[in-house]
């Protein structure tokens, strides 16, 4: 995996001199920089965009500009600015606006340094910003993203992975899923390895700093890095804790519903499930039960006691366990067989 950072030029709304706050700040009206003098020329060290328009607001909202006058100078990073009751769509040429980050150079990077190091290989990239072997085997995918300030290009390569894991994983565990997150698109995929068995991690790795310092004109060495360093990067352990939690990588899930038809192992008999789940939580549960298989107060209960709880096996199991202990005897064992249905239809 790697990451490509680059600087952006963004489009941007100016506040400037749109309105007068009634604010003012006597605490900073009275300092020593704005006291001293009646007329001042100050001049920005910053050229973050952003800072300076917020410095020119903030200096019009809690300063005095009655009893003096200021003029403010600074120099922006590439940017272009318009006022906040323009149209972006009229005034600015978007497209050509985003070309600042070039992510197809990105990945020219890696295929240049593929072909380099095996002139054989048969290498491209598409304009899903992917990466082709042989014209139809993916060996890489990409995500970026796009801040006020700069962009990362993130990029992986498949060098040796277990492409029967892959495979055996990458399937949806529960059925009947509707949702608008984003769908990924199955592709036939390959590993280097098997196609140059020759081809060592080590020489991978040097190959792609070598074509990076060639594509940008640059002479940086590799330097080793410990992520774990909290000296080095304080704060990284405590973002690297939270996306391992399942806050992140299942509360943060679209909002989406689950229909579908489950087994109740009794013959022919089935139930019909539909589920609302938001942040990774059950927010509705219905169960459609035949009512001479289960009374329907009890099927309603079942699907109750799922509410708020999160959208999970364990938490599911959990859930339902209640209910068993509490029901007479002879329904308990209708209640356990649909209630295993359910947990298994949640994934």
């Amino acid at each position: 995996m790697m990451s490509f950072i680059r600087r952006t030029g963004p489009l941007l709304r100016g506040w400037s001199v749109v309105y007068r706050s009634s604010r003012r700040n006597q605490l900073w009206s009275n300092s020593s920089l704005f006291s001293d003098c009646t007329n001042l020329v100050l001049q920005s060290s910053s050229t973050d965009v952003f800072q300076n328009l917020a410095l020119e607001d903030w200096i019009e909202a809690n300063i005095d500009l009655e009893q003096r006058s200021i003029l403010l100078l600074w120099r922006n990073s590439p940017a272009v600015v318009i006022g906040r009751h323009q149209n972006p769509w009229a005034e600015c040429d978007l497209p050509s606006m985003k070309k600042a980050y070039d992510r197809k150079r990105n990945l020219k990077v890696i295929t240049e340094a593929l072909r380099h190091l095996r002139p054989e290989l048969d290498v491209h990239a598409t304009d899903r910003l992917d990466i082709l072997l042989n014209g139809c085997l993916k060996i890489s995918g990409s995500a970026s993203r796009l801040s006020r300030k700069s962009s990362y290009h993130h990029c992986t390569l498949l060098h040796s992975a277990n492409r029967s894991s892959l495979s055996a994983l990458l399937r949806p565990s529960c059925p009947g899923i509707n949702s608008h997150a984003t769908p990924s698109v199955p592709s036939p995929v390959a590993n280097l390895l098997d196609h140059v068995p020759s081809l060592q991690w080590e020489e991978l790795l040097e190959g792609l700093v070598v074509q990076y310092q060639k594509e940008f004109g640059i002479s940086s060495v590799p330097t080793l890095i410990d992520p774990t360093d909290e000296s080095v990067f304080p704060g990284l352990s405590r973002a690297a804790t939270e996306l391992c939690s399942w806050d992140w990588t299942f509360g943060k899930t679209p909002k989406f519903s689950v229909q579908t038809v489950i087994d109740l192992k009794d013959k022919e008999t089935c139930a019909a499930l539909t589920i609302e789940v938001k942040n990774g939580l059950i927010l509705q549960c219905e169960l459609d039960v035949p009512a001479e298989w289960i009374p329907e107060h009890l099927s309603k209960e079942l699907a109750n006691t799922l509410i708020g709880e999160r959208f999970c096996r364990q938490r599911a199991a959990a859930a339902v366990s209640e209910l068993l202990r509490c029901e007479r005897i002879e329904m308990q064992t209708r209640i356990h067989q649909l209630s295993l249905a359910l947990v298994s239809a949640i994934g």
